[in-house]
């Protein structure tokens, strides 16, 4: 295991304000408070509009936080921050470039050594099996496809924090679960500090070394749970008892709150 460096995340009693017209403020964030540790694999789960992806783009820097402080290491987040990946679940790659040009675009954009990056694009291009695609435009990929690049571009420049927002959320479910089983071997590799929001509880349990439940909006942070699970992670996780266990507890949170009805926790014997 190599931790690339001190990517520790903090967020501090952070509020995020929408201003609605002239007089009407929107609250979508409650005071939020995280550590994450360098290295760790933390998502984020909770109902829509709760302020997950909110939240990640004021930890990227892209969204100003209403009141607070976030820091990733030393750093005190005020303006976009550039040692990071970002993917959504949009892949948006240009369309005029072919799959591995959308990779190194990296080089061009961050003024990088592109003779590093491509080296490693091509290494990303073999362990995501990307290899026969180098050549073909976006038009010509699978929605799986795409979103191995989107992953390959986001790490070819290897970042310390990696923030991923639903990037599997336009896949079949058989693709969602070879991608993930792709990215989770990628990140054991490095260890960079990982921010991941999705809407999958399942998804967060199977790649999560902590999962950060919210509540509905004005979104807060209710329950911080450790996942205790053997890594790298098998890519069927349903029949472990241990599994559901964690799956069962945070929707019994969703339940509490009136976002999930009608589910009813199995009794324990």
């Amino acid at each position: 295991m190599t931790i690339i460096k001190d990517a520790a995340i903090e967020v501090s009693r952070v509020i995020k304000v929408f201003a609605e017209g002239t007089k009407k403020e929107f609250l979508a964030l409650k005071e939020v408070n995280i550590s994450i540790k360098s290295g760790e694999f933390v998502s984020v789960v909770g109902p829509s509009g709760c302020g997950k992806s909110t939240l990640m783009l004021m930890v990227a820097g892209l969204l100003e936080r209403s009141s607070g402080d976030i820091r990733i290491g030393e750093t005190l987040i005020n303006s976009p921050y550039t040692d990071v990946g970002i993917a959504f679940q949009d892949h948006l790659l240009l369309e005029f470039r072919t799959a591995f040009d959308n990779v190194i675009l990296q080089s061009e954009i961050r003024g990088l050594d592109k003779q590093k990056i491509q080296t490693r694009a091509e290494e990303l291009f073999d362990q995501l099996r990307l290899t026969p695609a180098k050549s073909k435009y976006p038009r010509q990929l699978s929605g799986g496809m795409k979103q191995r690049v989107s992953i390959a571009r986001t790490l070819v420049h290897s970042p310390s924090v990696l923030m991923l927002d639903e990037p599997f959320g336009a896949l079949d479910a058989l693709t969602r679960l070879e991608v993930r089983t792709d990215l989770e071997a990628l990140w054991l590799e490095e260890r960079p500090t990982v921010l991941f929001i999705t809407h999958s509880v399942e998804e967060a349990v199977g790649l999560s070394d902590r999962i950060l439940v919210m509540s509905p909006s004005p979104g807060e942070i209710v329950d911080d749970i450790r996942v205790d699970l053997p890594r790298p992670r098998p890519i069927v996780l349903g029949e472990s008892p241990e599994f559901a266990s964690y799956v069962d507890h945070i929707y019994g949170h969703f339940a509490r709150m009136g976002v999930l009805h009608g589910f009813q926790p199995p009794v324990k014997q």
